[in-house]
């Protein structure tokens, strides 16, 4: 009974494949290639979950508002698909211990227990047959977790708390981070145009902000540098209008020049006051690369009249070297440009992964003046101080439950005090920290392949 029910499938099988020869033999050319272009298509759309602003371009390369990271960033996030849109969430919740000055070198340490954090969902839908909508949502807890103070982090200015500068402190974000929808219209082969609002959203200003960013995601702390080249990554309102083709982007933005107000839980005022423009190339798959230029009115609230004009550039490279295993490194260069000086900052991350360890640091070399630092009164000049940082870190992953990591961790900052500071700072102060880190698990290959399998079975 079974090799007869074996020989009628084979000759079944047989008078197939012969009527597919017979029916390749008959079929018109043109009708031909359209039936193989269609499997091409389907086939390449199956293997790639499309960017947020593009039909034609992977997922992996969607950083941070509207920027771009290399194709080969591998993505940390969960993914649910129901008829018609592709629904993902990400997000980092860090609980930690953190001293900015273990051996009280200096008078401007600070330490505390507390838990850095931010949450994402996002969801896209396809239009008709070249259009894509697109929504961002992200969230921190930070107002609660770390505090409206913000946490200890030597050397770090930008924003204010109570009538006062924030120095030698990183702000918390707001409750409210981004909610902001884009529509992309594809207008040609390899060719895009968009449109992303958002109240608050992310200027075409800078690389990804720093939480985004692969060689990043593993420390817990702001970059120094983040006022000098990523800082307008939460912006009370901002309209983004790009242009794409193939692996070149322009895009132009009107944005509100004002840093996040000190009360973390409301919506700023909206102004639209200020500008940018940035060129995004990825070369390769490995590589992304942009340059951008802002104009911003009054950002800090601390110095109404000071306007900025804020030069970025960056290189952000990423090598798979395995399922689990990659090399990731950023270098940064950013500038500020305000009342008549020109401050420069460069930042070198860097993030080995090895299964489930990773080897991290970061060099940040910053130029900051007395004004920055609330020292007016002491050096009545004003003059320029050259800062240095050095991060390294190490964290292994502890288990992974229903695609979530456990990690912990811990890293060690020397800083390089200037001179005339050295009073205050101590000649080369030693930070610490260690954490447990929450975070969605890495996404395999087959997974992702799944994924698409399943978003296109239900389309």
């Amino acid at each position: 009974m079974v090799g007869s029910t074996a020989l009628a499938q084979t000759n079944h099988m047989q008078h197939m494949k012969t009527d597919s020869a017979a029916h390749k033999q008959t079929m018109p050319h043109d009708h031909a290639k359209m039936m193989a272009d269609m499997q091409h298509d389907t086939t390449k759309h199956m293997m790639m979950m499309t960017s947020q602003f593009s039909r034609d371009l992977p997922m992996n390369r969607d950083g941070s508002g509207t920027s771009w990271v290399p194709d080969e960033t591998p993505m940390y996030m969960y993914m649910v698909h129901s008829k018609n849109w592709m629904h993902m969430f990400h997000g980092s919740f860090f609980a930690r211990y953190n001293d900015q000055d273990v051996f009280n070198k200096g008078r401007r340490g600070g330490s505390q227990f507390d838990a850095p954090n931010w949450f994402m969902y996002m969801a896209q839908r396809k239009v008709g047959n070249n259009g894509l909508f697109s929504v961002n949502t992200m969230f921190s807890f930070d107002p609660f977790t770390v505090g409206p103070g913000g946490y200890p982090l030597l050397y770090q200015t930008g924003e204010s708390y109570k009538g006062a500068k924030l120095v030698d402190k990183q702000h918390p974000h707001d409750l409210f981070a981004e909610l902001s929808v884009a529509y992309t219209q594809r207008v040609a082969k390899n060719t895009d145009v968009y449109l992303s609002v958002g109240m608050p959203g992310e200027p075409a200003l800078g690389p990804p902000v720093f939480m985004h960013r692969l060689s990043a995601m593993n420390n817990p702390d702001a970059p120094l540098s983040h006022h000098y080249a990523d800082a307008t990554h939460i912006t009370f309102g901002t309209a983004t209008l790009g242009f794409r083709y193939k692996n070149v982007k322009l895009e132009g933005s009107v944005f509100t020049g004002r840093e996040p107000d000190e009360y973390r839980y409301d919506f700023d005022k909206p102004r639209f006051d200020s500008y940018s423009v940035r060129l995004s190339v990825n070369p390769s798959k490995e590589w992304a690369l942009q340059v951008s230029n802002g104009w911003l009115k009054s950002p800090e609230v601390a110095e109404p009249n000071d306007n900025v004009n804020r030069f970025t550039a960056s290189a952000i490279h990423t090598k798979m070297l395995g399922d689990d295993s990659y090399v990731a490194t950023t270098l940064v260069y950013g500038q500020n440009r305000h009342h008549g000086r020109t401050q420069p900052a460069v930042l070198l991350e860097n993030s080995l992964q090895l299964h489930k360890t990773a080897i991290y640091g970061r060099y940040e070399y910053v130029q900051k003046d007395a004004g920055e630092l609330d020292l007016e009164d002491m050096f009545a000049n004003d003059p320029n101080f050259n800062i240095n940082a050095v991060t390294l870190g190490v964290n292994r992953i502890l288990a992974t439950v229903k695609q979530t990591n456990l990690t912990m961790g811990l890293q060690s900052t020397l800083n390089f005090s200037p001179a005339a500071l050295k009073p205050l700072y101590g000649s080369s102060p030693v930070a610490f920290q260690v954490y447990l880190r929450i975070n969605p698990a890495l996404m395999k290959m087959g997974e992702t392949k799944r994924s698409h399998q399943e978003m296109n079975m239900d389309m």
